[in-house]
This record gives C-alpha cells, sequence and structure tokens, in this order.
C-alpha cells in the first residue's frame, strides 16, 4: 500500500511512550482546549437525549426511540450531504481557521437549545432543527479537525495524537454523562446544555493561541476538481476502502449506543437518569483503555481491528441478554475497550495511509462512512426498539459486526491465496496492509 506522491519515510521507534504527543506544546494546548469541550459535548448528548425522551416525545405523537432516531440521523445527515466539500475546505483552507467558524456555530445552536429549555418553550422541531444546523457545523469540522494532528506532531507520532485524541474523548465521556446525569436530576436539563454551549470557547481560543511556526501544514489544494479527485485517489486504494467498509459497518450499526443505553436504561431496566449516566461512565472505562493502548502502538494493523471487531459482537450479543442492569453495565466496559480499538485503528491507518495533501479529502470520506451511515442506523435501530424491544437494537449490531469481520477475513485470504499475508517490513510506516495494493 504505497502512494507515489507520498514522501519517503525515515525510520521511526518501534515504540513510544503514552503521553508523547503532549510534549509538544502546540498539541498540547490543542489537547487541554478539545477535552473541555469534549466534557461539554457529552453532557449535552445525555441532557438532549433525556430530554426527548422523557419530556419532549411524550407531548408529541412520535413515539419517544423513534424521536431519538430521527434526532441522532437528522445531526449525522449532513455529513453525508456535504462530505464532497468539507474535505476539500480542510485541504484549501488553514485548518485552525476552519476551526474557529465551525466551533462558534456549534456553540451558537449549543446555546440556543440551552436558552429554549431554559425558558421553557423547547419543542421537539426545536431539537430536530438544532440537532440539523450542529450537524452541518459538525461535518466540516471533522476532517479539519482530525487532520490536523498530522500538522502539529512528526509522522511516527499521528497514531500516538490519534489514540490521545481518543483518549481525551473517551475521558470526558467517563465525566460528562456521569455530571449530567447528577445536573439533571437536581436542577433539570437545561443547566447541562448551557455548560455545552460554554465549552466551545476554549478551542476558539486555542485555535488563535497555537504557535505557526511550529506547524507544518499540509500543501494546499487551490486547483478545480478537487472532489473529483479526492474520490479518485480512494477508489485506487484498496487498503483504505476496506477500513472504510468497516468504519461503516462499526458506525452504522455499532455506534448507536446513545439510543440502546437510552432505550436499556428507560425501558428494559427502568432507572433514572443518573444510572442511565453511569452506563455511559462505565462504557467509556474501556474506551479510554482503548485509546491509551493505541497511543503506544506506531502502527495500526487489520488484524488487531479485526480481533477488536469480533470481540465486539460477542460482547454486544452478552448486551442483548444481560439479565440485569450491573450485568448490561459491566459488559459495557469491554464493549467500549473493543469498539475504540476498531475506531482508533481505522482513523490512525487512515491519517497514515493518506499522501498529506489529500489528508482532508481522505479524512472527510472516511467521517462520512463511519458518520453517515449513522442515520440510517440510528433510524433502523430506532424502529428495530419500537418493533421488537431494546434488546433486538443490540442483537443487530452484533450480527453486523460478526458479519464484517467474516466478509473481511475471506476478502484478504481470497486475494493472497486463500493464505492469510505476513506483515510487510518496514515500509511507509502503515501496518494496516495486510491487503497488498495492486499499484
Amino acid at each position: 500500500m504505497s502512494d507515489a506522491t507520498a514522501p519517503p519515510t525515515p525510520p521511526v521507534p518501534e515504540k513510544v511512550t503514552i503521553f508523547a504527543s503532549l510534549r509538544l506544546p502546540n498539541y498540547r494546548l490543542f489537547w487541554s482546549a478539545g477535552f473541555v469541550s469534549n466534557i461539554g459535548t457529552w453532557m449535552a448528548r445525555v441532557a438532549q437525549d433525556w430530554l426527548v425522551l422523557t419530556e419532549l416525545a411524550p407531548k408529541s405523537p412520535i413515539p419517544p426511540s423513534l424521536a431519538l432516531g430521527l434526532v441522532t440521523a437528522l445531526q449525522f445527515l449532513p455529513v453525508i450531504l456535504a462530505v464532497p466539500w468539507a474535505g476539500a475546505v480542510a485541504d484549501r483552507f488553514p485548518k485552525r481557521r476552519v476551526l474557529q467558524v465551525t466551533q462558534s456555530l456549534m456553540m451558537a445552536s449549543g446555546l440556543t437549545l440551552a436558552g429554549l429549555v431554559l425558558g421553557g418553550v423547547a419543542a421537539l422541531w426545536h431539537v430536530f432543527a438544532l440537532a440539523f444546523v450542529t450537524g452541518v457545523a459538525s461535518a466540516f469540522d471533522a476532517p479539519a479537525r482530525q487532520s490536523m494532528a498530522p500538522e502539529m506532531v512528526p509522522r511516527h507520532l499521528i497514531p500516538n495524537a490519534v489514540g490521545l485524541n481518543t483518549t481525551s474523548f473517551n475521558i470526558a465521556r467517563l465525566i460528562g454523562p456521569a455530571v449530567a446525569g447528577l445536573i439533571i436530576t437536581r436542577w433539570g436539563v437545561g443547566p447541562a446544555l448551557l455548560a455545552n454551549g460554554l465549552s466551545f470557547i476554549p478551542v476558539i481560543v486555542a485555535m488563535a493561541l497555537l504557535d505557526a511556526s511550529k506547524l507544518t501544514p499540509a500543501p494546499r489544494t487551490t486547483k478545480k476538481g478537487a472532489v473529483r479527485e479526492g474520490f479518485a485517489y480512494v477508489r485506487r486504494r484498496s487498503d483504505i476502502v476496506v477500513v472504510m467498509v468497516i468504519g461503516f459497518m462499526l458506525g452504522t450499526f455499532g455506534m448507536n449506543f446513545q439510543i440502546t443505553n437510552a432505550l436499556a436504561a428507560n425501558q428494559t431496566f427502568h432507572v433514572d437518569a443518573a444510572q442511565y449516566g453511569y452506563l455511559n461512565s462505565i462504557m467509556a472505562v474501556g474506551s479510554v483503555t482503548a485509546g491509551l493502548l493505541a497511543a503506544r502502538r506506531t502502527h495500526p494493523r487489520l488484524r488487531i481491528i479485526l480481533l477488536a471487531f469480533a470481540g465486539f459482537a460477542v460482547t454486544t450479543a452478552l448486551l442483548a441478554i444481560a439479565p440485569n442492569y450491573w450485568f448490561y453495565a459491566i459488559v459495557l466496559a469491554p464493549t467500549g475497550l473493543f469498539a475504540l480499538t476498531v475506531m482508533t485503528s481505522c482513523n490512525a491507518s487512515i491519517q497514515m495511509a493518506s499522501a498529506p495533501r489529500m489528508r482532508g479529502r481522505v479524512t472527510a470520506l472516511y467521517t462520512a462512512v463511519f458518520q453517515g451511515g449513522t442515520p440510517l442506523g440510528a433510524s433502523f435501530v430506532g424502529w428495530i426498539g419500537d418493533v421488537l424491544g431494546p434488546r433486538a437494537t443490540l442483537a443487530v449490531a452484533s450480527i453486523a459486526a460478526a458479519v464484517t469481520v467474516v466478509g473481511v477475513v475471506l476478502y484478504v485470504l481470497r486475494r493472497n491465496g486463500f493464505q492469510w499475508p505476513h506483515a510487510h517490513a518496514k515500509d511507509d510506516g502503515v501496518r494496516l496492509h495486510d491487503i497488498e495494493d495492486p499499484r
């Protein structure tokens, strides 16, 4: 899996320390601001879901689980619609300027919803509309934010930076939902949503404080046809396509826990908002572990992704048959570990496999297939929950993961004479390619 336009890769150390990237001032500032914002985001997710599930949907003709699925779908639908332009924007303009704009839009959306709730005038259509606005901003935010890390760290630290980003996101996932559950129980949904709106300020400020002289920005794309070039580039790379297929299946069927956990808490185990928040936090324990393990790897590998996805299939099957709340909660920890191992390894491999000038567009396409399947998956999972019950939503995730693992293994074996290929020697630093690229 080589790319003719990618620069030669110098030898890199086989191991790095877990917090290596945090020694770099720009990345440390970026990480710290993102951590604060992520806490607010997770508080908002719990607050928004609880608002829809317990306050707004019961007053509307839409069933609660379907309403929850529609909110999620509207938030992620713009990822599909905007992907041809989002990646090109990330490759054409300074990424930190793009992030200042997108973060400002998300702040405005978050504060608007908080104001509506605190004012006692929030309606379900308000949540739908603001979820869509947030989705549009997120569609342009994701490729710029994800492809910015390689501009702040040397190439051999890209997996480390990706792993630390994941760790930040999931430590926040550990803190945010639990805090949100306590705030909702004591003061209501509005204050939790307000905290999210304010949490975007550190990122906006951090982008202005970055030391531009220490950044290594990728060459900017200025010619016409950038969008078409991005699609053509990915189409030629079977290794990247395989990663995107795995990401699509995980994102569409496996990462709907904001729906499945809410349904399990509310309809299966009949617990309160605080215990619902604990479920997300417990799952984050495994996710944080996965992020820290990923930060120590210098080379993402396909076999790691497949083993982790197989583990995810097993644990989601156990969740589907969980006899009680605490069994369900405990199994969420390894589920989070397996899911985030797949996600982080896929993300790192995309970053390392792409030529620098193409990274924004490739990242945008990966984001589209990972998050863009969520509107389909969320609506489908919501419908399954209404028709067959909450446990069936988890069974769907388990079956989808198992089918994907089997399908990818058969594909790799078929391409390699029905023998699992040996890992390449140190070539371009991307150890994902157990798949041969024919070019």
